[in-house]
């Protein structure tokens, strides 16, 4: 299987929707027009990149990376990974790997200086794939606030 990483179109919006469920079962479905003008907006920002690991059928994965300019650090930016999902029928195959190997080279391409991420996964495959890509939980504390 050849797996291609570019950047999601509009016409893929169903289909990401659709694995977007996978990650967060209990979400709403975002109405498609909303949905739609979130994908464009995420587009035309040069610093945000919805990414799709494909095949020639079907999208296999996704994650959003987000390039965050920077004021320290010699004014190098950084990047956080988000909503890293790969569909179910094709886990354990290379997707996750290929597609996080491209978002983080790309965001290295870009200067940055780190790469985070965090994930709310508590199994041990999922923090185990992280740190085969090189990420520590050890190196900093996450922590974070939702609005209620």
């Amino acid at each position: 299987m050849t797996i291609v990483v570019r950047a999601a179109e509009q016409p893929d919006l169903e289909t990401l929707l659709e694995l977007y469920q996978q990650l967060n079962p209990a979400d709403p479905v975002p109405e498609r027009g909303a949905a739609a003008s979130t994908l464009e907006s995420l587009n035309r920002n040069p610093m945000s990149q919805v990414l799709l690991a494909t095949d020639s059928k079907k999208i296999l994965g996704s994650c959003t990376l987000i390039i965050v300019p920077n004021l320290t650090r010699n004014l190098a930016p950084y990047a956080v990974i988000e909503n890293v999902v790969t569909h179910k029928d094709s886990r354990r195959r290379g997707v996750g790997k290929i597609l996080m190997s491209h978002a983080i080279d790309t965001a290295w391409e870009a200067g940055c200086y780190k790469v985070m991420l965090m994930t709310g996964m508590k199994r041990d495959g999922t923090i185990a794939f992280y740190e085969s890509l090189g990420f520590r939980a050890d190196s900093k504390t996450a922590m974070e606030i939702r609005r209620p």
